[in-house]
């Protein structure tokens, strides 16, 4: 008989068995009957995935089940509370700014500022020294995107609960910022926030397993932010930081999120819980692929991410003092799968490492990690299917297979990996991957993915 409402549930004391079976996602009896849908569990896999709650992940079926557990193994958990003295790497503590119900009363209006003789500069009110700053909420920022949503493209009396899609030309405009709903006084923020900061790294609190992507994290300029983006805070330097923003918006680190996540909500236990590649990897770095992350990964990261100059401090900590990069969506397509492709080799290890730390379960199915890679590219259907709709063929999962392909060549040769694009990922460098200063910089061949200097 089929069975929507009510889960079954078997319950019983051994002391033969050191794993349980489980079976998620089945809706009637028969499906208790398909293998593939069974995966065991023992209270130290469980202990691996979820060190702080022990909850049991929710997977879809033993192929998810064999391969989280083997991305465990080599990559730690964002904050291991059981271990006080290393357990938390990165050194992170979480923030939630203003709460959107509690805090209503420091809100501003764009009408009630202008009433009271302010000035929009930017996306900033200013009335001589006293300053009021946009409130970012979820829905205004993505990938490597704090422009994402405009409540000024809101419908007046619209009640939706999405902002339009920004259009391109403002996108590839370095003055442009969104407005939001509401601003707070720049006095309040920094009582708020406590923490003097020139931009925040931040992830949207709203999710659900099933969406399109599960983390969304960005780096955000300096202002009020609401409680459905908690931040993260740190001592680290910059350059380190935005590693840690591009290893939660990979698709690799996303794949195992979304096990843990049964509501619609990032909670701070969940995001504790995530695999998420420590500091130490990114300040030790010996093999050409990991010494080509140290040279590029801050230039890729800041071509995707310093696109207003609103983010100009946060370049300036990068080590960069030019303009901002022009949004130009074939370059920031091919940057973010050199990115995706490079972490799935920093998740999923050698072809060594995998025959070595994979059980025989995973090997079974996924025989080398590109199997991997593939089959993790498949269980995002809302990509592929826009995609497809758009390309005709699934462009992301082919793009990044490329990618890994001619990565894998260069761990195999010891050779360096080199990005197709030209010019290469952010600023131009000399031979060393050092920036060279803008004003060094050829005037008569100015680099054409980079907006002009008013100087």
């Amino acid at each position: 008989p089929r069975s929507t409402l009510f889960p079954y549930t078997t319950l019983f004391r051994s002391t033969t068995y050191q794993s349980a079976d489980f079976v998620f996602f089945a809706h009637n009896i028969a499906d208790l009957g398909d293998e593939q849908r069974h995966f065991q569990l023992s209270a130290e896999d469980i202990a691996l995935i979820n060190p702080n709650t022990r909850t049991c992940p929710i997977f879809r079926s033993k192929q998810d089940a064999e391969l989280t557990k083997y991305i465990y193994r080599r990559v730690p958990v964002l904050i291991n509370e059981n271990d006080p003295e290393h357990g938390n790497p990165w050194g992170i503590s979480f923030m939630r700014m203003f709460d959107m119900s509690n805090d209503s009363h420091l809100f501003r209006t764009k009408e009630q500022l202008e009433q009271k003789g302010f000035e929009l500069q930017g996306n900033r009110f200013i009335n001589g020294n006293t300053v009021y700053l946009p409130l970012y909420e979820a829905k205004m920022i993505h990938h490597f995107n704090h422009r994402f949503g405009d409540y000024a493209d809101l419908p007046e009396g619209s009640d939706s609960t999405q902002l339009p899609e920004v259009p391109l030309s403002r996108l590839q405009n370095p003055e442009y910022e969104p407005l939001p709903r509401y601003w707070v006084k720049e006095s309040d923020v920094e009582k708020a926030s406590g923490k003097p900061s020139k931009y925040w790294l931040g992830f949207r609190d709203i999710c659900r397993s099933t969406d399109e992507r599960t983390i969304i994290s960005n780096v955000i300029p300096f202002s009020a932010v609401g409680n459905k983006i908690p931040m993260l805070l740190n001592d680290f330097e910059t350059k380190t930081n935005i590693s840690f923003n591009a290893c939660l918006n990979s698709f690799a680190c996303d794949f195992v999120s979304r096990f843990k996540v049964g509501n619609i909500s990032m909670n701070f236990f969940i995001a504790k819980q995530l695999a998420v590649l420590p500091p130490t990897f990114f300040q030790a770095l010996d093999s050409p692929l990991t010494t080509s992350l140290s040279r590029h990964l801050t230039s890729s990261l800041l071509e995707l991410l310093y696109t207003s100059y609103s983010l100009q401090p946060f370049a300036q900590d990068c080590g960069y003092d030019g303009p901002p990069f022009i949004w130009n969506e074939d370059r920031r397509f091919e940057i973010r799968c050199e990115l995706d492709a490079l972490y799935f080799h920093l998740y999923l290890g050698t072809l060594s490492d995998w025959q070595t730390q994979g059980t025989q379960e995973l090997l079974a199915y996924l025989p080398t990690p590109r199997h991997a890679v593939e089959y993790i590219m498949e269980t995002f259907p809302i990509v592929k299917r826009k995609d497809e709709k758009e390309y005709g063929e699934y462009r992301t999962k082919l793009r990044i297979l490329e990618i890994y392909d001619q990565m894998t060549h260069c761990l195999a040769t010891n050779t360096e990996y080199r990005s197709t694009l030209n010019p290469p990922p952010g600023p131009p460098c000399d031979s060393e991957g050092t920036f060279i200063p803008v004003d060094k910089w050829n005037k008569n061949n100015w680099p054409k993915h980079i907006h002009l200097t008013d100087e």
